[in-house]
């Protein structure tokens, strides 16, 4: 972003980006919802689809459904190519050096558990040390927790700033010769902070320690290098992506992949099965136990070219303005407490009311056919960290719009007039 030839380009994209011809891809944003229209503001829990995945789905149930990879038959191999042909995808999507590193699992919690019961149970001992933070989503925080209590390793806790930013200082504090695993969101799902992940991993590297991102916030709204990160691990979800439910990618460096033992048993993780013994298929295939989420898998690859074609850059630039927007307008409403100020942060407006549960508000809010999330958001430590139970979250996407910003203001505007 230095390079002025770089802004004035994202200026330029920024100012051709067609919201209204976007939104036309994504039938559900047609709905109504207690009739009015949807303004659907709960992209961190799940973004919704355009019309090309939907349709990719449906054509590989209707004109090519089989199962992969051992099969001869025409549909099986066309399957085959369609599946291979979108890790191909996801590895050029992420940068990776080859479609080895590549593993595909059901979501970001299952590649997370994989790492911490193949590559940190294999590799921890008592004594050791895992790093994780106060911001991290749950399925960032239990997974070590329990291979902690496996192993005797011992968890420690980055903290965070009144903004919600991690502080540096007490990870450099904590980074030690014991230090075996540091585990880091590359963006917040409950406070949309941006932490500094390449910093983190040239520390923690520095150390020897190992490095597990997980992207499943940063992959809609940033583009992500892992060669670039240099990670050791990096996981993320389709459906936050644009993409179907039920999957996601773990990529690992392939050394490190090709030394950890499997995770689960079963077909096509094999090579070949005895009474006495088993041995295991190679890379990527070792960690894709049983059928996979075929259809999954190929309409993860239709999203990727659907951001591609978008352009990720100017979408990310987009949403950017579309945030500096509503947090122009939140600020202006009395009894509005902005949780998470951080100064790089992106699509997320975290916030309660005064007097007002946030369950209580996002009840309000669906009435007005504006949906938002309201809870802990999987992150209770970071609702401890700001004394609070709960927040009302926005989350956006680019296909948003600041007419939707001033529906939710609108919203809340009468949330406030039903309670007070």
């Amino acid at each position: 972003m230095n390079n002025p030839n770089t802004v004035t380009t994202l200026i330029n994209k920024t100012a051709e980006f067609d919201v209204a011809k976007i939104r036309a891809d994504f039938p559900i944003l047609n709905e109504k919802i207690h009739g009015k229209p949807l303004v659907y503001l709960d992209n961190a829990a799940t973004a919704q689809k355009p019309s090309h995945v939907i349709e990719v789905l449906n054509d590989y149930y209707r004109e090519t459904n089989s199962n992969i990879h051992r099969g001869v038959h025409t549909l099986s191999e066309k399957a085959t190519a369609q599946y291979e042909s979108a890790r191909n995808k996801v590895k050029d999507f992420v940068n990776a050096e080859s479609t080895k590193e590549i593993i595909f699992v059901r979501g970001t919690t299952d590649a997370i558990n994989l790492v911490a019961q193949s590559f940190g149970r294999d590799t921890l001992k008592a004594g050791d040390e895992i790093i994780i933070t106060e911001l991290e989503h749950h399925s960032n925080i239990v997974p070590w927790q329990i291979l902690s209590d496996q192993t005797g390793a011992t968890l420690r806790y980055v903290p965070i700033n009144d903004a919600g930013e991690l502080i540096l200082e007490e990870f450099e504090k904590l980074l030690n010769n014991k230090t075996r695993i540091v585990a880091v969101g590359h963006i917040s799902n409950a406070l949309g902070t941006i932490n500094p992940i390449k910093t983190i991993i040239d520390k923690a590297h520095a150390v020897g320690a190992k490095v597990l991102v997980d992207g499943a916030q940063a992959v809609p709204h940033t583009r992500v290098d892992v060669k670039a990160l240099d990670c050791d691990f990096y996981a993320f979800s389709g459906h936050k992506l644009f993409g179907p439910t039920g999957i996601g990618v773990l990529y690992g460096k392939e050394a490190l992949l090709d030394a950890m033992p499997p995770y689960q048993g079963g077909g096509d993780m094999i090579q070949m099965v005895t009474m006495e013994k088993s041995t295991y298929n190679v890379l990527p295939y070792k960690f894709e136990a049983g059928t996979p989420h075929i259809a999954g898998v190929i309409g993860l690859g239709a999203a990727i070219d659907y951001v591609n074609e978008l352009g990720l850059e100017a979408a990310a630039q987009y949403e950017i303005e579309l945030l500096d927007y509503a947090n122009e307008q939140a600020t202006q409403v009395a009894g509005l407490n902005l949780v998470g100020t951080a100064k790089n942060k992106t699509s997320i407006l975290s916030f309660t009311l005064d007097g007002i549960h946030p369950h209580d508000i996002g009840t309000i809010l669906d009435g007005e056919g504006v949906a938002i999330r309201a809870g802990h958001h999987c992150a209770m430590p970071v609702m401890e960290r700001f004394n609070v139970p709960a927040t009302a979250r926005a989350s956006f996407a680019f296909y948003n719009t600041r007419q939707e910003v001033d529906a939710l203001i609108q919203a809340i505007d009468k949330c406030q007039k039903v309670f007070n």
